[in-house]
């Protein structure tokens, strides 16, 4: 359903407070989300409740796929169905439909938009225990960082990917739109997006990492890895990496290369690695891409789903031992920080991306999670302040009402 024809000119602001006021209060799944590059605007809407599927992307009906970081039984993620579908050109004036919006139906005050977050916002776990809300201080994180540092010098792993969280309070007069419209501009090259499924969570963010992407007969996915905060009038080109950093990205690259050679795929392109840059962040990446055609493997979007996630940049290497650490060592539930996200079959297209640079609502405060890559070459508090920049990209962009 596309908002296009109509009598009244509406700004997008609106338009998106009325959309996500209207699911809100009637308990709807949400999904809203701007691709890397565009300048459209996607939601979703869905009264029913959620549903776990097969992951098969390619028999997915339309919707937006989301599975968290742990495993789930049978490997199932959560579908929210594109019963209600949304599209949105920023750069266009908005004209409200002659046939009408469902939100018209009812009485919708925008300004009742950050009471009902904070009145819907969850405080369950997947499991439906209750989420103890509680910050990774920061000498526990080093501990852990340490002790994972141990592990890769005694053999152990190769490598490993520890996350925080980190707790602030929604400033006064919280403004959901403008924090999001405002990310939409900081991070052009990002997957910006929202969601909220009733009882399960709310979540916001701004990821940078492709899982996998699927259109027509093209395949694609990336290796990202290595941070640091972009510096000068040209940050790119003046960007230097260490040695950690260039290891640490090359192992994730050698990850996906070692799921092609499993399914015995030999016909791909590797570019990079090269200096990408995510709003004030700089990473190393690496881009794969399949010609499912020519390589007459048209189901490979959910086979590589299924063999990447969880990539070695949100847990590390070997995978069971690398996740064996984080079981043993992080003291908090990741949820949906680190799982995937993203629309299936929608104009085509699957776009899944790695959950990053994410954080979740609980009523007037917000969740911040952050990982960092560790190898032998790591420091302590180094990795504490790359997760300082990492909680940043969400954590500093939070927008007030009438703020400019």
């Amino acid at each position: 359903m596309e908002l296009s024809i109509g009598k009244k000119e509406i700004a997008p602001k609106e338009s998106l407070e009325n959309i996500l006021t209207f699911g809100l209060k009637g308990d709807f799944q949400i999904a809203l989300w701007k691709k890397p590059g565009q300048n459209k605007v996607e939601v979703i809407l869905d009264q029913d409740a959620p549903s776990w599927v097969n992951p098969s992307i390619e028999d997915l009906s339309p919707g937006f796929l989301l599975h968290p970081f742990q495993e789930t039984p049978d490997k199932k993620a959560l579908l929210i169905q594109a019963k209600h579908y949304f599209s949105l050109d920023l750069g266009k004036p908005i004209l409200d439909s002659d046939q009408g919006m469902p939100w018209q139906q009812v009485a919708i005050d925008a300004a009742e938009l950050e009471d009902l977050l904070t009145e819907k916002t969850c405080t369950t776990r997947l499991n439906g225990e209750k989420v103890a809300l509680e910050e990774t201080d920061r000498g526990s994180f080093l501990r852990t960082v340490s002790n994972g540092i141990k592990a890769i010098q005694n053999g152990e792993l190769f490598k490993v990917v520890p996350a925080r969280t980190k707790s602030i309070r929604l400033p006064e007069k919280f403004d959901l739109v403008a924090t999001l419209l405002h990310l939409f501009d900081a991070y052009p090259n990002s997957f910006v997006n929202f969601f909220h499924i009733p009882n399960l969570g709310t979540w916001i963010g701004a990821t940078p990492e492709v899982l996998i992407k699927t259109k027509g007969h093209l395949f694609y996915t990336m290796s990202l890895a290595g941070t640091q905060k972009a510096k000068g009038e040209n940050p790119i080109k003046t960007a230097g990496w260490t040695q950690k950093e260039i290891e640490e990205q090359a192992m994730v690259s050698r990850y996906i290369v070692n799921c092609f050679k499993k399914i015995r795929l030999r016909e791909y392109d590797e570019i990079g690695p090269k200096t990408s840059m995510a709003g004030e962040l700089l990473h190393l990446r690496s881009d794969f891409r399949v010609d499912m055609e020519a390589t007459n493997f048209p189901q490979l979007g959910s086979v590589m789903l299924d063999l990447l996630h969880p990539t070695s940049a949100v847990c590390g290497m070997p995978k069971d031992r690398a996740l064996a650490f984080i079981d043993a060592h992080e003291c908090f539930d990741r949820s949906f920080f680190a799982g995937y996200l993203g629309p299936v079959n929608i104009d085509g297209e699957t776009a899944i991306f790695v959950n990053l640079r994410c954080a979740q609502f609980f009523g007037e405060k917000l969740m911040l999670y952050a990982g960092a890559g560790i190898t032998e070459d790591s420091e302590p508090e180094h990795e504490w302040e790359e997760t300082e920049l990492k909680c940043a990209v969400i954590g500093n962009h939070l927008q007030t009402r009438n703020q400019p």
